[in-house]
């Protein structure tokens, strides 16, 4: 088996061999050099292992069609983005994991075009100068809601932080128990409040919601 080995690790094609191969040459122009080498790379490493392990012990599986076929392959799994539509079977329409709501078709047709060019997003057509992004939602949701004034952020520990601090600095906040959860991906709610308490003041007390 050793003697096999050996010979197995001489019969393996060196880089440059797959690089002018018939398969990958046909592929070259699609994919960046580097892309072509790391996926050569982790396949020719895939293969030294297996063969160490004794999964390949045939001439095939050493052979310069069969593993520029793998590589094939692996550069269709590292060019694949890794965003990915999916079937929503939880139940839950609104979903965290699945990318929250759904945008309306009229919304994406309205969006396409700004999001291939440039746009106002900051900038102030009547005045000329530098704006704000949130004038674009900040009149809406003042007329949705009657509030004075509205802001959008990016989450809902955002969305904690910035209310304790404008709306309960230097005051009780009272949270129900079945509160305390995980928000915006890491944050959760105690620590949030905490964060608050640190550098603003004021005390948090926890309720139990039975």
């Amino acid at each position: 088996m050793p003697d096999n080995k050996a010979e197995m690790f001489r019969m393996i094609p060196a880089v440059d061999r797959l690089l002018d191969s018939t398969d990958l040459k046909e592929i070259s122009s699609h994919y960046p050099r580097n892309l072509i080498l790391r996926a050569i790379n982790e396949v020719l490493d895939e293969v030294r292992k297996g063969i160490e392990n004794g999964n390949n012990i045939d001439q095939s599986s050493v052979g310069i069609e069969t593993i520029s076929g793998i590589v094939k392959q692996r550069l269709d799994l590292l060019a694949r983005s890794s965003l990915r539509q999916v079937i929503n079977a939880t139940g839950v329409v609104i979903h965290t994991n699945l990318g929250r709501s759904i945008l309306a078709e009229r919304v994406l047709d309205m969006f396409r075009p700004l999001s291939g060019g440039y746009s106002n997003l900051e900038y102030d057509l009547k005045q000329g100068k530098r704006g704000s992004r949130y004038t674009h939602v900040e009149g809406i949701l003042k007329e949705l809601t009657l509030a004075e004034a509205a802001m959008v952020v990016n989450n809902n520990a955002a969305a904690v932080l910035i209310s304790l601090e404008t709306l309960a600095k230097g005051r009780e906040v009272i949270i129900s128990r079945g509160e305390l959860v995980e928000i915006g991906g890491s944050f959760r709610v105690p620590d949030v409040m905490k964060k608050r308490s640190k550098d603003g003041g004021g005390r948090d007390h926890q309720q139990d919601s039975s």
